[in-house]
């Protein structure tokens, strides 16, 4: 019998999925099998596994997209075997990604958007990561033509997402993270001038911070870092992590100065996979100006059909991904992401209510002026319970939210975070909600939970 008839029963007649021969043992763990096996068993045992996965609609500790329409899914099904990197074999693919990288630039107010320069990349943090290259780049040559000295570059924070951390490691620059004052939900402009030096290659400012979903005050620390140059001469370019409320704040907050129109503002990465409603598995990097990208950063391929620059952490990619991204632009047009983001807003809103008036909680962050979500702290640390009880309590009911300490203090302050994505209801939050209360009351009467520590995502 040839390999791909097993598992059929007589009269050719496919065995039950249940019944056929890979069912009757545990999937491998550590050798490949011998034998191929019909792929409509191999299909239902893997999907049975991953049924054991948590719902990614309870998730609320996720920034990421967890909801996709079905034109988006079938768009990513017919391109799942395009390489974005190779642009001269699939052109189209390519010029929509430079269309992508346009209409973000002039969403952003670019004084160029039509030349300037950009890439996708595979998110938020591969996108952070090319601009802070850009700016060690830069400040490098900078420092090597006034013949000073150019091994101790750093770069000054407020409570950034772990990527700033791998970015200062791997490329070995110091990370300077300003500690978050009393109060504060992060970096403030007068807090700078005690960490910039002429060994700073930039400033990264945060829209959107992750643990607590507050934005920065760009325009203030842009003004701020204005201030210095006037009093010191330090001429330090201000880089924005606008991972989340990039795809927010043009829509919902359209007065808010915090892009490309502060001439500060050298560069900014954002994630198309976050509040950019775009699939798992892109992100975006845009400079102000196409000279702000140093191009010693830029290699050129020549083997895969044509001369290809490219910019990149990675190589080779899906590029179903950016199409989908470009369909999102379509599709929704600016009406549409703003229908959409405020009513996550107006959501987050009615939430915070709900939990401001539950009692024990302070909020942090009550969902409105920001990103879609809130943040609060236990009240009374005295409480009988923690932070962690209540997450672990909640989880019972299939909901991820996460408790975590405030850096860099992480002894002191810890905090629950719950985001709104596109795909949350007004009726799911009620539900979160009314859930919050029944673990509260058993928390209350005694009943805790183990007090593992459930971690957050980006």
């Amino acid at each position: 019998m040839a390999p791909h008839e097993a598992g059929r029963a007589a009269g050719g007649r496919p065995d039950d999925v249940y019944a056929a021969p890979l069912s009757g043992e545990p999937l491998p763990r550590y050798r490949m099998p011998d034998r191929e096996a019909d792929p409509r068993v191999a299909y239902a045992l893997v999907r049975d596994e991953l049924s054991l996965d948590g719902d990614s609609s309870q998730n609320l500790a996720t920034f990421c997209t967890t909801w996709a329409d079905e034109e988006a899914r079938r768009l990513m099904a017919e391109n799942l075997d395009k390489n974005m990197i190779d642009k001269d074999e699939y052109p189209q693919t390519a010029e929509i990604e430079s269309r992508c990288v346009r209409i973000l630039a002039d969403l952003w107010h670019s004084p160029d958007a039509r030349n300037t320069v950009g890439c996708s990349t595979t998110g938020s943090s591969e996108a952070a990561m090319l601009g802070g290259l850009a700016l060690k780049w830069r400040w490098r040559e900078r420092r090597r033509a006034a013949g000073a000295d150019a091994s101790r570059p750093n770069l000054v924070c407020g409570p950034v997402q772990i990527c700033w951390e791998k970015f200062a490691r791997y490329f070995d620059v110091e990370l300077r993270r300003v500690p978050l004052e009393q109060g504060a939900t992060g970096l403030r402009p007068h807090q700078l001038r005690g960490h910039v030096d002429e060994n700073t290659i930039g400033v990264v400012g945060i829209l959107g911070v992750t643990y607590t979903c507050d934005y920065e005050p760009i325009a203030g620390l842009a003004a701020e870092l204005d201030a210095i140059q006037h009093d010191t001469g330090l001429d330090v370019p201000l880089h924005v992590d606008a991972a989340s409320g990039g795809f927010v704040a043009p829509f919902c907050q359209p007065g808010l100065e915090w892009d490309f129109r502060l001439e500060r503002v050298a560069s900014i990465n954002a994630s198309g996979h976050k509040y950019g409603l775009a699939p798992l598995g892109v992100g975006w990097a845009v400079w102000r100006t196409a000279d702000l990208l140093p191009e010693d950063l830029v290699f050129r391929v020549d083997y895969l059909g044509g001369d290809m620059p490219t910019f990149a952490l990675n190589f080779s990619r899906p590029g179903g991904e950016v199409i989908t991204q470009y369909y999102d632009f379509v599709r929704l047009g600016r009406e549409g992401y703003r229908k959409v983001q405020q009513r996550c807003l107006d959501t987050a809103e009615a939430l915070a209510g709900e939990i401001a008036g539950m009692g024990p909680f302070t909020l942090l962050y009550p969902g409105t002026g920001a990103l879609p979500a809130v943040s609060y702290t236990l009240t009374d640390p005295g409480a009988g319970f923690t932070l962690y009880d209540l997450s672990d309590r909640l989880r019972t009911r299939g909901w991820q939210v996460p408790s975590y300490p405030l850096p860099p203090d992480r002894d002191r302050t810890v905090v629950q975070r719950v985001l709104i994505r596109h795909g949350i209801s007004a009726d799911k939050a009620a539900l979160l909600a009314e859930d919050m209360r029944r673990s509260l009351e058993e928390l209350s009467s005694g009943a805790r939970g183990g007090g593992e520590r459930i971690g957050f995502h980006h």
